[in-house]
């Protein structure tokens, strides 16, 4: 009997070299440049083009908006090994297969992961809780798809405080922008970037410090 040399697409994965799962592939668009790889062999085809076509349209954006001077090359990694969500740093941008395989609507973990290398604070002397609601903002304003992710800005509760970070402080960011003075957030970032900043900087740009801003915002919270 004639043996079928057969192997079922898992298997194949398995026993093919890692350089090959692990292949790079490089894209360049209007001056900047992606380098995509993944070690994932399952992934889909159809997700890795909507991670790169989202990231050359908000990338751009973002590098416009807040910082020129922002990397024009960029690197992508879906990892099998990696058991968080996304993470960033020196310019690339890890994401959880995990996560992308449970979660394939949540494109807009881009907006956010690329905003961080646009902010490049380095050491910088704000709170963390700031940085992450600056990135959350970003998603917010920028995003291509959050309502497809269902991902929306909460509800204001009384636990809240602006030091929760990431979506909460987001939509503080966002009421300030629309009711007290529209390009705060830009300035503050800045400010970040620069090294320059300083918690004076809320009362200088708006006239209220954070906590007068906060206490502005629970009393009218809508957005």
């Amino acid at each position: 009997m004639k043996k079928n040399s057969f192997l079922t697409p898992l298997l194949l994965a398995a026993i093919l070299p890692f350089s090959k799962l692990n292949a790079q592939e490089i894209i360049k668009k209007n001056g900047y440049t992606l380098s995509f790889e993944s070690n994932y062999a399952q992934l889909d085809p159809q997700l890795k083009k909507r991670l790169i076509e989202t990231f050359f349209v908000v990338y751009p954006k973002l590098a416009q908006e807040y910082n020129p001077k922002t990397l024009k090359t960029v690197k992508f990694m879906v990892d099998t090994n990696y058991k968080g969500v996304a993470a960033t740093s020196n310019g690339k941008v890890t994401y959880s297969s995990i996560w992308m395989d449970k979660h394939p609507e949540d494109i807009d973990v881009v907006t956010h992961e690329v905003m961080h290398i646009v902010q490049d604070y380095g050491n910088s002397v704000g709170p963390g809780w700031l940085t992450e609601g600056i990135a959350d903002y970003a998603r917010f304003k920028f995003g291509v798809d959050n309502a497809g992710a269902k991902w929306s800005l909460p509800a204001l509760k009384p636990e809240h405080t602006y030091k929760n970070s990431y979506r909460i402080t987001a939509r503080f960011f966002a009421w300030i922008e629309k009711n007290v003075k529209s390009g705060t957030i830009k300035s503050v970032d800045s400010a970040l970037r620069d090294h320059s900043y300083q918690p004076e900087i809320w009362a200088k740009l708006t006239g209220k410090d954070l906590d007068a801003l906060w206490a502005a915002y629970v009393a009218n919270p809508a957005i």
